[in-house]
């Protein structure tokens, strides 16, 4: 079916690739390198769940690598061919036509083909207390909240790859490490394994199911069951102490998009032939979305390459058939270049921006609509003196931006601390308190963007009922700048509370607000406090943000 008519130029795509790890970046390599116009959409965090991973070891050809370094590089070689990225939820699919239409949170897009590449999530267990200790002790990220759990017992749940390589990771915080494993040995390749089973900090107990977890103010209990002979044990905390539990069981496939249009298996993973093509014409998938008996990063990419051949053909097909024509890339290629490389290759200049960052940022600033004024609140700690250098050396990079040391040697608690506030001295709405780097810069960055305009796009129906909010808000975003999942909350907090005056945005650093930590029991990371009574946890987008702002 023939849907040509009415179709813009601006928003029309060779190919929409719907998720950004692995498998998304790779077909997006392909795609745009083959000169097809490709736009990549992304919920969370681009690079998928493998950001969350501190180290892979078994990627051909690299190495030692984080998750983060090794999808971002791939990201960066995607964009240096042309692809177009966009932080974005696919809501709904049409797909019927020759025209795909992909209906998302920032706009609708059309494309002649449809890679899916949504991947999947932590799967629950499901023992009791797993769900109302989730950010209080249960945990799913080594990477974002191993650190709250330091000289603390740990225990393990599961027994595959992330299983043991996360536990051997959890020694470097934890006094002792538990692994309660359900079969009679790990479900991963052995030399995966031997290091978690020799480790001298680690426990494995096999056979073994936990029943339950509870406590106040974190876990002090669990029990947990042999399924040979149903011996119980019990664990308690030392009086006044917490322990930790962390949930690695695996996925459960991201269909829900597809759910009634492409044809799923009975565990909800997406069928595809031996081309990764769908049972639907024109919609292919790729990646951990689908039925396959190995997911890793390597299979993931082999997906993705396999996937964008295949759509190569189809959409020249299609362009034949439509006589449409996306717009080609834009090529940017230039030395690709893996994070880790560009830090140790620029570090000998002593300065806080490389070359790459100040391009990049030139890039924000000069889109920036207004100035703004950067208060500081600072009290007597080192941190305070990194924050004015890091603060000073940013402002030097623009005349859009101007540094106002508000209070020094200030006795608050909230020091030290950051203000976004426009030139005419209104009070932006935005704080960061501590020293905005790791994997808050960006969202720092996009705070100073959004503040100063145009900002970046908001569906109508959500912007109104940001602006319709009556009642004042404060939310406090806790993160820990290592954390991949925190700087999507901060992103989408930081939108609504500069579209509205009753809404303020406070991010703050934990490891500088032990007492924050402590009052409101934060265990895990992103953890949204309104109010100071409701308490959040894990990620969230700007529409389940604004359901929460509403109540």
């Amino acid at each position: 079916m023939s849907n040509t008519q009415n179709i813009s130029q601006d928003n029309l795509y060779d190919v929409v690739v719907i998720g950004g790890g692995p498998a998304g970046l790779t077909a997006a390599i392909y795609l745009a390198r083959a000169r097809y116009r490709v736009l990549v959409l992304e919920k969370e965090q681009f690079g998928g769940q493998i950001t969350i991973t501190h180290e892979v070891v078994n990627y051909p050809g690299l190495g030692k690598i984080s998750g983060k370094e090794l999808t971002e590089t791939m990201r960066r070689q995607a964009e240096n061919f042309g692809a177009e990225f966009l932080m974005a939820e696919a809501e709904d699919l049409k797909i019927d036509d020759d025209v795909k239409t992909v209906h998302t949170s920032r706009g609708d897009f059309q494309c002649l083909g449809v890679l899916l590449a949504t991947g999947a999530h932590p799967r629950t267990i499901g023992f009791k207390g797993e769900e109302e200790h989730k950010g209080r002790g249960v945990a799913y990220c080594a990477t974002c909240d191993g650190e709250f759990f330091t000289d603390k017992e740990v225990f393990v749940i599961g027994g595959g790859f992330a299983a043991a390589e996360e536990s051997v990771f959890l020694t470097k915080f934890a006094r002792h490490v538990t692994i309660l494993v359900r079969e009679d040995d790990f479900t991963c390749a052995a030399a995966v394994a031997e290091p978690a089973k020799q480790h001298e900090k680690i426990t494995v107990i096999y056979n073994t199911v936990v029943e339950e977890v509870s406590g106040e103010n974190g876990l002090n209990y669990i029990r947990y069951k042999s399924i040979k002979n149903e011996d119980v044990t019990e664990y308690r905390a030392e009086t006044g102490d917490t322990f930790g539990v962390f949930v690695f069981a695996g996925y459960s496939p991201d269909t829900k998009l597809v759910k009634g249009i492409a044809e799923l298996d009975e565990y909800g993973y997406v069928i595809t032939d031996s081309s990764q093509k769908t049972n639907v014409n024109g919609l292919f998938a790729a990646g951990d979305v689908c039925i396959k008996p190995l997911r890793q990063v390597v299979t993931a990419t082999g997906d993705g390459a396999l996937a964008a051949t295949e759509l190569e053909k189809y959409v020249a097909e299609m362009q034949r058939k439509t006589g449409l024509h996306p717009k080609p890339p834009v090529t940017r290629m230039t030395d690709v270049k893996s994070v880790s490389e560009t830090s140790e290759s620029e570090a000998d200049s002593n300065e806080l921006f490389t070359a790459e960052m100040k391009g990049q940022l030139d890039g924000v600033f000069s889109k920036m609509e207004q100035n703004l004024v950067l208060k500081l609140y600072l009290d007597n700690r080192p941190v305070s003196l990194e924050l004015e250098d890091f603060m000073t050396k940013l402002s030097d990079l623009t005349d859009k931006l101007e540094v106002v040391v508000a209070e020094r040697n200030t006795k608050s608690n909230l020091a030290p601390c950051v203000r976004i506030f426009l030139e005419d001295g209104t009070d932006a709405g935005i704080a960061f308190h501590g020293v905005p780097g790791g994997h808050e810069f960006t969202s720092f960055v996009l705070g100073l963007y959004n503040a100063a305009g145009p900002g970046q796009k908001i569906d109508e129906d959500a912007l109104k009922e940001i602006e319709n909010i009556q009642r004042k808000i404060d939310m406090k975003i806790l993160v820990s700048l290592s954390c991949t999942m925190c700087p999507d909350l901060v992103i989408a907090c930081q939108r609504i509370a500069t579209r509205n005056n009753n809404i303020k945005a406070e991010v703050y650093d934990l490891q500088y607000f032990e007492d924050l930590k402590k009052k409101y029991n934060v265990m895990s990371v992103p953890c949204l406090v309104i109010n100071d009574e409701d308490v959040y946890f894990g990620k969230k987008n700007i529409n389940q943000i604004i359901d929460i702002a509403k109540q």
